[in-house]
């Protein structure tokens, strides 16, 4: 995923240091080339031959340490670099950027790098909320840098609040949301339906599906990485949520109904990968729930057709469903891409392996009126890219 970027981390004095050590081995096995740069303060808290061993580079602290190629190295690597971003930064190198003071080997590149540019605050919480480090802040991101919020929770300090620098894995997704993809969807409104409905039959019981949301989130990633703005609407479900996103929680089929209408005439592209129940307890009650021994019957009334009025609304969106067959899956999504006046349908044969719910990967064929592309077995990341590639070329 970011096989040919040069990351730079730029690290300062703070305990937080050893987090970011974690940092530059998750992006190195993500083929990275990265980078570090250490303040002389951070050396106090961990060692540069650390960041040597993990990333195969030389760690820089010393604006004029002569052990390397013959280059003026602070301008090299800032012209080279596609992200810097400094965690843990502490207040005072977030002073020294924010007021154009370059007299390290950090400050010095970051100020000559034109890449995006993050910073991760790191400090005791008195410290973060000190109007000064906040004045800095605004200025920084009035210069365009971007902010990474720090985290709440117990300090090394021993205080309780904001202040901790984010997990690795946070500050990781951040990184993969400003380089992996092209911004090719930038501009873009991208609604995706997701996960389960669940029709409730009395306080205990309810009618539901085997949707994990995973193929929606996927999708919903993946147009978010390409520069969408991003919203969800999803059942519950127990995966995680994609970060960066708007997310609408539902639980019932006509909830959905309801978030999808009323997000819709603002979309330019409405995916519905949801898993919507066909079907509801009549009047949502249970009153008609006849008990009998061993036996429990009920009367049911079809739930609201979500794509047959998105279709009556439509005017310029594109709109993408998907189809869940177990037999003739190609005559039956064809029929429905007709009836729904979709622009194009992503049908999966729940019989085929490795396709359907609670597994990573899916198999898919994506049908438009005029086409038939068959995508192969893959993970539902790279089927979630690769649908939004056809999305993307059918738009043009």
């Amino acid at each position: 995923m970011l096989k040919g970027k040069t990351i730079v981390l730029g690290v300062t004095g703070s305990i937080a240091a050893y987090k970011t050590a974690n940092l530059a081995s998750a992006l190195k096995k993500k083929n990275a080339d990265v980078h570090v740069i250490m303040t002389k303060n951070a050396t106090n808290f961990i060692n540069p031959i650390t960041f040597e061993s993990l990333t195969g580079n030389k760690c820089l602290v010393d604006t004029f340490d002569r052990n390397f190629e013959f280059q003026v190295e602070h301008v090299s690597l800032a012209q080279r670099a596609d992200i810097f971003l400094v965690a843990p930064a502490s207040a005072n190198v977030i002073g020294k950027i924010a007021n154009g003071i370059a007299d390290d080997m950090l400050t010095t590149t970051i100020m000559a790098a034109k890449c995006p540019k993050l910073i991760s605050p790191a400090m005791n919480t008195n410290m973060f909320e000190n109007p000064i480090v906040q004045d800095n802040l605004t200025k920084l991101k009035h210069y365009g840098y971007q902010i990474i919020d720090p985290a709440e929770g117990y300090l090394a300090c021993g205080d309780t609040g904001k202040g901790k620098m984010p997990e690795p894995e946070v500050l990781l997704e951040h990184i993969i949301k400003e380089i992996a993809f092209e911004k090719d969807l930038k501009g873009t409104k991208v609604l995706v339906t997701a996960g389960p409905t669940m029709e409730r039959l009395d306080p205990v019981r309810y009618i539901t599906n085997h949707s994990t949301g995973k193929m929606g989130y996927a999708l919903a990633k993946n147009a978010m990485l390409r520069g969408a703005d991003v919203t969800v609407i999803t059942g519950k479900t127990a995966t995680a949520k994609p970060n960066f996103v708007k997310v609408i929680e539902i639980e019932s089929a006509q909830e959905m109904f309801e978030e999808v209408c009323n997000n819709f005439p603002q979309t330019d592209v409405l995916i519905m990968s949801a898993a919507v129940a066909d079907y509801r307890p009549k009047n949502q009650a249970n009153e008609k729930m006849k008990k009998k021994e061993g036996d429990l019957s009920l009367e049911l009334e079809r739930t609201k057709d979500i794509l047959g009025t998105i279709s009556e609304m439509k005017t310029n969106q594109f709109v993408c469903g998907f189809s869940m067959e177990t037999e003739n899956m190609i005559e039956n999504s064809k029929k429905k891409l007709e009836k729904k006046k979709l622009d194009m349908i992503c049908a999966n044969n729940l019989k085929v392996d490795g396709a359907g719910f609670g597994v990573d990967t899916n198999v898919v064929t994506v049908i438009t009126k005029n086409e038939m592309v068959e995508l192969p077995l893959d993970s539902k990341e790279k089927v979630a890219e690769n649908i939004l590639n056809l999305i993307q070329e059918k738009r043009k």
